[in-house]
């Protein structure tokens, strides 16, 4: 007969109400490494989009998602392009696009308003590595987007896309709340406010 030995585990019961651990807030400072800002989509999977997708659904995944950035796929799998959500938001390439197709909203899809990737600017994650935070705030000094895509070669497959970058992620991390960078809508703006600050 076989018999059970004691667990050496003994589960305790909670008489008190704990606190609950929550994620810390994460602030950098000027010489933090730019790495630090970087959504990295070999630990978080990118939000992506096919090209034939109505606007209205990648609106709808962008609110579900936390996200203000869609990456636009074909079939294959393979980027074509971003879809920012200023675009979905703003209407007016949604408005072109129904004009010069002569079709109703509902029908205006993706890969007709998106940003092709070659007018897409990125950084490669070789320099990304080698540069602090306030090496990246001076270099998007000019930049008018709110996210730059992060490249790496493969030995395979050539360039692929490794992350991407946003303006608000840097305001967050730099510690500027609700009141100072909340209405930034780019990089330049972002700026504005941190190089007119002590970093």
């Amino acid at each position: 007969m076989t018999t059970l030995s004691p667990s050496p585990i003994q589960p305790v019961a909670l008489n008190a109400r704990p606190t609950i651990a929550t994620p810390e807030s994460l602030i950098l400072d000027a010489q933090s490494p730019a790495m630090m800002v970087l959504t990295d989509f070999a630990r978080t999977s990118p939000q992506t989009i096919h090209a034939d997708r109505p606007v209205d659904e990648a609106h709808q995944q962008m609110i579900s998602g936390g996200v203000r950035l869609l990456l636009v796929i074909d079939d294959q799998g393979r980027c074509s392009g971003v879809l920012p959500a200023r675009e979905v938001i703003g209407g007016r390439l949604i408005t072109l696009a129904m004009q010069q197709h002569r079709i109703d909203r509902g029908d205006v899809t993706v890969g007709m308003i998106q940003t092709p990737l070659h007018k897409t600017p990125t950084l490669t994650l070789e320099t990304l590595a080698s540069l602090t935070l306030d090496d990246l705030v001076q270099s998007l000094r000019s930049f008018g987007d709110q996210h730059l895509l992060v490249t790496e070669p493969t030995p395979r497959h050539g360039e692929r896309i490794r992350g991407v970058i946003s303006a608000a992620d840097i305001a967050r991390v730099l510690g500027y709340r609700p009141g100072g960078l909340a209405e930034a809508r780019s990089f330049a703006d972002i700026c504005k406010v941190v190089l007119g600050r002590e970093l």
